[in-house]
């Protein structure tokens, strides 16, 4: 797996995957691949860590959610455990997985991508 070295990988894919599998990372961090849809058909299957305290679907840097040409939806806003506040862009993508596709919101965040427990929402593991 890439570890994020140079963004995602476009590549095809095969859009209704079976099962979401990943690993454990050295330091301890599941990373999954998933495989994710924009608007106008570009698929690409990105890696994304778990964040179990994460509550949304998932996030994604600007330059990914710019090559998936992913569509704005609104403005975003988060309390940190520090409590200070951030605003962000929110955009809509499709993704596969668990014999299922899915219409998720993607926030953006200028970091790693990050899979979210809404995202796993009725899935079987």
């Amino acid at each position: 797996m890439s570890q994020f070295a140079h963004g995602p990988s476009f590549r095809p894919a095969d859009f209704i995957e079976l099962m979401i599998t990943g690993l454990v990372t050295p330091p301890l961090e599941a990373l999954i691949p998933l495989t994710v849809a924009g608007p106008r058909g570009r698929v690409t299957v990105v890696e994304a860590f778990v964040d179990t305290g994460y509550d949304g679907h998932m996030t994604f840097p600007p330059q990914w959610i710019r090559k998936l040409r992913l569509p704005w939806k609104r403005r975003g806003r988060a309390e940190w455990a520090d409590g200070s506040e951030s605003v962000f862009d929110v955009h809509a993508a499709t993704v596969s997985g668990d014999r299922r596709v899915r219409l998720v919101v993607v926030d953006e965040a200028m970091a790693a991508p990050l899979v979210g427990m809404r995202l796993f929402a009725g899935f079987e593991f």
